[in-house]
């Protein structure tokens, strides 16, 4: 019994044995089958190691994947037993590359370029290849939907909209390397590199040096168009000691501006990016519909978007389209091509998020926008990043007109929560900040108080700005203290002016020249007070200037953006010798408002000695009597209006940050005879429009039209003595081959053009458009003449003409015929150069005229 009890047991544990050997594989495989794939890595150009965004990456032979990010990374994952992975991209060969299932696979792949691919699409059947078009190509149909619907698909399409607005701007030292922490200039700041963020950017090391934020409530009507913002709380990195702060977040937010995707035309950087759903989208880009989503409702279509010419101002990428009635933009990722006409900008991505509303209409909730800068491709640079996020939409519910009709000063009026701490901004906040984004405030606030950072800054103040600081008390600038001319002679100047150290409203400028030629000393002494309690710089400016010069000047000479004895002006050109002593008393009062519109109340008494070759003289009969100088005493009121206008505040003058909008200027003078010893009754009334053109990816064009006209008999140092110049930087607002006091007039008009085509030819020439050259084209008129009261030859009374040493008159009235001249050049130059060849095209026998010349002029672009 005992041994068929053995048997019985061993037959039992032999089939045990047998079961688990037969249910090992089985286990096995389910086991397997239920462990995860996963493939990351990057993806990127064969041929210049440049990351590609939005790859298709999938499982072969399966509709399982992802696409790969602006960065070109992906990472894909699936519990099947799938062994190989394929990538694919227009413009590019796809592949197909081995993977081990059920492992951790790290997989990153070189794309090669296929250019026949951008350059048409080939559809084989019947033997007969297709180029690209956009008759019958569904992309397209589909586009063309999205154009129709734009207007429907625009926030301005409701009557009224509310949301709340939270905005984050952040700049970093991007690839930050040990080398670089070790330079000796870093030793004392170490403990800042302790707050470098790896994270955020793959393949980046970035260091935060600057960030700001702002939350607000947004309001808009149709009808009447308003908008109306009002800050909730903001706050941000300042650099008061050093730079214009405000003006310095106005720049960023320029550079880094709202995006629109329904705008035909989106400026970024200083330039205008043409939309993929813009009007004229199908005629500058190819579009292709690579996939369709079906598992969402509505469907969506993924559309690539690439441009015609690679080197134009537009993107590529892909945008989500909702295959419904609506045809809106559910999601967008798109850069720019590498071989773009764009300075100083490695790598450049916008991406925007919208989602449903209770409308059944897409809103934007999301706007990320990130672009690193740098000279090279690898060493470091400025990384800047913007993401604008928007909730709490509240569609068509309209306040009381007198709400959207408050002041302008009350659309950016700060709320009481302003001040907010940190508890505040945790709570409020739509993004978190990383660790490094919350150290920023402290670190850079604890640099400024050391003194080895304050001196790396005054050096580098002195070099860029001018102005050497010793608290309250700035020297400078330093480009004035050195220059000469034939009157003068060799010239020293030195001066400098008062900070807010000294006093926020009350400020102090002075400097002393002496001319080793005519022995003279020259002076000026000003003080502006400021009746805001500000800074007299800071926007909006309510302030009473008196000042006194006694100096030399170029009649007729008016410079922008530079001082008149800077040094490199001292080369001019031709014979420049007629110069003026001036003494000038100057009371000013200056009130600007938040709408942009200013007024300017002026008192000045002048008087003009003649000197070098000028000379002030009347015919009386046969003799000439000789006028020692002019004193006059006028009254001025200066009307200036600049809607939505942005400008830097630099150490000396207000650098206007250009936009769609004009500016009017209306100036006003009444000369007083008898008023502190004037000599002259008169009226000068003169208006200028300044506008910039957009015309997309064919460039933009400024205009400048100024008129004026002068009522009364005064002689021709009186009169409108045309701005002209005889230096070899070209200036924009000048004419560059019309010699100094070359033209007087009391009645005038002139259009000036000077059209940038941002590369627009330059692109289509290989040569060219390596060296990212950029075209540029100007055309000056100018009409004007003189009453015969004012013109000597007719008015015996009045002052003759200026002559040159052989006696031949050097100063006219414009005639029937205008003033002309144009010019073409070449931008962007070393990303820095603009030279002009410039043709005077009119008034070819006045003497010393120059028919030709090339100019030149320092202009830093993106």
């Amino acid at each position: 019994m005992s041994l068929v009890q053995d048997t019985i047991k061993l037959l039992v544990e032999r089939r045990r044995w047998l079961i688990l050997c037969l249910l090992l594989p089985c286990a096995t495989i389910g086991l397997y089958a239920q462990t995860q794939t996963t493939v990351t890595g990057t993806v990127t150009d064969k041929e210049t190691k440049d990351p590609i965004p939005f790859v298709n990456v999938i499982f072969a032979g399966t509709t399982v994947g992802t696409v790969s990010d602006v960065n070109g990374t992906y990472k894909i994952h699936t519990t099947e037993a799938y062994t190989q992975v394929q990538f694919s991209f227009i413009g590019y060969k796809t592949i197909t590359r081995n993977i081990k299932a059920g492992e951790e696979n790290v997989l990153n792949v070189r794309l090669e370029p296929e250019a026949t691919v951008l350059k048409e699409i080939e559809v084989t059947g019947d033997n007969k290849k297709e180029r690209y078009r956009n008759k019958n190509n569904p992309a397209v149909d589909l586009v063309r939907e999205m154009i129709d619907h734009k207007r429907q698909n625009r926030m301005s399409s409701y009557d009224y909209l509310e949301y709340e607005q939270y905005e984050k701007l952040q700049m970093s030292l991007s690839n930050v390397s040990d080398k670089f922490k070790q330079r000796k200039l870093f030793k004392k700041y170490k403990w800042l590199f302790e707050n470098v963020d790896s994270t955020s950017i793959e393949g980046k090391v970035l260091l935060p040096i600057y960030l700001q934020e702002t939350l607000s409530d947004e309001y808009y009507r149709k009808s009447p168009e308003k908008k109306r913002t009002i800050r909730k709380a903001h706050q941000k990195v300042s650099f008061d000691d050093y730079v214009d702060n405000q003006g310095l977040s106005t720049y960023l937010n320029y550079l880094y501006n709202d995006i629109d995707i329904y705008n035909n035309n989106i400026t970024i950087l200083t330039n205008q990016f043409l939309s993929p759903i813009a009007d004229l989208a199908p005629t500058f880009y190819k579009f292709y519909i690579t996939d369709t989503i079906k598992d969402v409702t509505p469907k969506l279509a993924e559309l690539v978007f690439v441009p015609r010419d690679a080197g134009g101002f537009m993107f590529q990428g892909k945008i989500y389209v909702t295959l419904d009635s609506n045809y809106a933009v559910q999601k967008v990722d798109m850069t720019v091509n590498k071989n773009i006409n764009l300075n100083w900008v490695r790598e450049l991505y916008i991406q925007q998020d919208f989602e449903k509303g209770d409308d059944n209409k897409y809103h934007v909730v999301k706007s990320r926008m990130r672009a690193d800068f740098g000279i090279s491709k690898d060493r470091g640079g400025i990384y800047g990043e913007r993401t604008v996020s928007y909730k709490n939409f509240t569609i068509n519910q309209p306040r009381s007109d007198s709400f959207y009709e408050a002041e302008e000063g009350a659309a950016t009026v700060l709320s009481p929560d302003q001040n907010a701490n940190e508890e505040y901004w945790s709570h409020h906040r739509h993004d978190s900040l990383s660790h490094a984004e919350s150290k920023v405030y402290q670190n850079i606030d604890s640099l400024q108080k050391m003194p080895s950072f304050r001196r790396t800054m005054d050096i580098a103040t002195l070099l860029l700005a001018g102005y050497k600081s010793f608290r309250w008390w700035e020297l400078g600038p330093v480009n004035t203290f050195y220059s000469f001319n034939p009157v003068e002679g060799f010239r020293l100047r030195v001066g400098g002016r008062t900070t807010t150290k000294l006093s926020e409203k009350l400020y102090f400028e002075t400097y002393g020249a002496y001319g080793f030629k005519d022995k003279r000393w020259k002076y000026y002494l000003g003080a502006t007070y400021s009746f805001t309690g500000r800074s007299i710089w800071q926007f909006p400016v309510k302030s009473l200037r008196v000042s006194y010069q006694h100096d030399m000047k170029i009649p007729g000479q008016e410079l922008q953006f530079i001082q008149e004895d800077n040094f490199l002006l001292s080369f001019k050109r031709g014979i420049n010798d007629k110069w003026l002593y001036n003494d000038i008393w100057n009371v000013e009062y200056l009130n600007e408002f938040d709408s942009h519109f200013s007024y300017k109340l002026g008192f000045k008494n002048w008087k003009q000695t003649p000197a070098g070759g000028l000379h002030y003289n009347v015919q009386d009969n046969e003799t000439t009597r000789v006028i020692p100088d002019v004193t006059t005493t006028e009254l001025s009121l200066e009307l200036r209006w600049a809607p939505n206008e942005q400008f830097y505040q630099g150490k000396l003058y207000r650098i206007p940050i250009p936009n769609r909008y004009p500016i009017f200027t209306l100036r006003a003078i009444g000369g007083v005879k008898g008023l502190f010893g004037s000599q002259y009754n008169y009226q000068n009334v003169a208006l200028n429009i300044y506008k910039r053109v957009y015309l997309s990816q064919f460039g933009y064009t400024d205009i400048v039209a100024e008129g004026g006209y002068i009522f009364g008999k005064v002689p021709f140092p009186l009169l409108a003595i045309h701005r002209a110049n005889q230096t070899y930087s070209y200036q924009l607002q000048s004419y560059n081959l019309m010699n100094f006091l070359e033209f007087v007039s009391d009645k005038y008009v002139s259009v000036n053009f000077d059209h940038y085509f941002n590369g627009f030819i330059f692109n289509k020439i290989p040569l060219f458009k390596k060296l990212k050259w950029r075209e540029v084209m100007t055309f000056k008129i100018l009409y004007g003449s003189i009453r015969n009261e004012n013109n000597p030859q007719y008015n015996t009374a009045q002052f003759l003409f200026p002559t040159n040493a052989d006696g031949v008159t050097t100063t006219y009235s414009l005639q029937k015929e205008p003033y002309m001249e144009a010019s073409i050049g070449i931008a962007n130059i070393f990303k820095l150069l603009r030279f002009d060849l410039v043709k005077r095209l009119s008034y070819y026998d006045h003497p010393e005229v120059a028919k030709w010349g090339i100019r030149g002029r320092f202009k830093f672009d993106f």
